[in-house]
């Protein structure tokens, strides 16, 4: 009897777990969604309003979204609207120029020193200043470059730092809150005024450049830029390789690496440019106090004009099958009044890639190359202009023919009113770009206090790049770019030459009395 009761009773508790399971189904059985696409003969009923489960009435939703403006409705023949910068400037007592744009999107700060301490300052020592850059975060006080490191990670910082030709940067990235963004500074200042210059990371840093120069010999296109620059400015700062030589690497000491952190890593050399969520008075007392921590010095001489080169053509033989051409020659610096006129120029010619003259003539009409570009590369001093791309061997002669005609036409010629449209166009389409971004901005604010341009040059070349005409950059073209000044370099196999037609007995010259 007790055997039948107790199976009822797991029978009953069975039923009730069976019960249970199907009511549980039955709630939380998903609701049938609407098919994603309705076939064509299926009428569709209109309604008057959308039907909404939301609480908030319907103007209340639309107030929150931002209205959508249609791609009809836009004209193109206007540029996008550009970001408001409340671009600021002052200079320290140390002589270090700031610039500062307030920023509050976001809470963090952007912050570049830029020095002019570039590979235009080595001297009769390529690869000082680029060894002098790089040195600064391996070591400062007891802190290696591990430490360092690992101190910018536990604070959510980051460190950057590089050198050019007419330049070395640093820079600091940094959440603005007062536990993250003091003590970051901090260390960002003993980086970059007091490293200690360990011997052993210097000897790795040495290897790694001469290991580096190594892999240039296997590298065409780099040999190609290292004659063309040392040939464009002979007995100039700017012909030598950043990266140095392995004799003036091998010469190199710490010593020498201190001296030219002393003398080029200057407050009054320097400018310090942030953009971020701090105030006018925070960005004056970090700017005083990174100015305060740099060695005390003035700025730096300014690096000197080129002098003039006469037209030639430097063939390096290289085992393979294609060649690689530089051809170019001295362009403007970067406070010439033609920038503007030149810088539209080049894009039409060379500059914006697919649909440029210079990719119509030698990639879709003749197929001598995959790619071609051309460059401006206004500077401190006269930087180059250059039209670079390679081609196969034995086509070297065609291609450079199709350059040359190509360059004289623009010159004499000047672009066409469509190329001009579509250039401005692109360009103020790709503004908003430069200034998406705070460190965009803030490589913009040292570009500006580099070159002493004025606070307001970014809204003046866009004003200047609408006015121009097709005759202003054909006149400004016919006045910088002179085919007897051109320069080029080409790296591939040996080149063949036409043999000259031998002479008969009857044409053969008569010996000099």
């Amino acid at each position: 009897m007790a055997a039948k009761t107790s199976s009822g009773r797991w029978l009953a508790v069975l039923l009730t777990l069976v019960v249970l399971a199907v009511l549980l189904w039955l709630v939380y059985q998903p609701v049938p969604r609407t098919p994603t696409s309705i076939p064509s003969d299926t009428p569709v009923q209109q309604t008057d309003s959308p039907q909404s489960d939301s609480s908030e009435p319907a103007d209340a939703i639309a107030e929150l979204l931002p209205e959508l403006e249609s791609l009809q409705s836009i004209d193109l023949d206007q540029p996008p609207a550009r970001r408001n910068l409340d671009l600021q400037h002052w200079v320290t007592e140390q002589g270090a120029r700031v610039y500062f744009m307030p920023a509050a999107e976001l809470p963090m700060l952007d912050v570049q020193l830029l020095f002019a301490a570039g590979a235009s300052r080595d001297g009769d020592q390529p690869g000082l200043a680029m060894l002098t850059n790089a040195m600064l975060n391996e070591g400062t006080g007891n802190k290696d470059a591990g430490a360092i490191a690992a101190a910018f990670e536990q604070l959510g910082a980051q460190f950057s730092n590089s050198s050019h030709r007419d330049m070395a940067l640093v820079g600091l990235r940094s959440l603005t809150a007062a536990d993250k963004l003091d003590p970051a500074l901090a260390l960002f200042a003993n980086v970059v005024s007091r490293p200690s210059w360990p011997e052993q990371a210097f000897e790795r840093l040495r290897n790694q450049l001469l290991a580096s120069l190594r892999l240039r010999l296997q590298r065409p296109a780099a040999l190609a830029s290292e004659a063309f620059w040392a040939d464009l400015y002979p007995q100039h700062p700017y012909g030598s390789l950043p990266e140095g030589t392995p004799e003036s690497l091998n010469g190199l000491s710490t010593e020498q690496l201190q001296q030219f952190h002393q003398q080029y890593y200057t407050a009054g050399n320097a400018v310090i440019s942030m953009v971020g969520a701090i105030d006018r008075a925070q960005a004056e007392r970090i700017a005083q106090r990174l100015a305060d921590a740099l060695p005390q010095g003035p700025a730096a001489e300014v690096t000197p004009e080129p002098q003039p080169i006469s037209s030639s053509h430097r063939h390096i033989e290289f085992n393979g099958q294609q060649t690689h051409v530089l051809v170019g020659q001295h362009g403007i610096n970067r406070h010439d009044p033609d920038y503007a006129a030149l810088y539209v120029g080049n894009q039409i010619l060379g500059g914006s890639g697919f649909g440029s003259r210079l990719m119509e003539e030698i990639r879709e009409t003749r197929g001598l190359s995959y790619s071609v570009s051309s460059a401006l590369i206004p500077m401190q001093a006269t930087g180059p202009v250059m039209v670079s791309m390679q081609t196969r061997a034995d086509q070297l002669d065609l291609a450079l023919e199709v350059i040359h005609q190509s360059l004289d036409r623009f010159i004499s010629e000047g672009p066409t009113e469509a190329e001009l449209i579509r250039t401005r166009r692109q360009i103020s389409g790709e503004f908003p770009l430069s200034t998406a971004n705070n460190a965009a901005i803030v490589g913009q604010l040292g570009m500006i206090g580099f070159y002493g341009l004025p606070l307001n040059h970014l809204q003046l070349f866009l004003d200047q790049v609408q006015a121009l005409t097709t005759e202003d950059i054909r006149q400004a073209f016919a006045r910088h770019f002179h085919p007897d000044r051109r320069l080029v370099v080409t790296v591939g196999p040996a080149r063949i030459l036409p043999e000259s037609p031998e002479l008969s007995e009857n044409e053969q010259a008569e010996p000099t009395p």
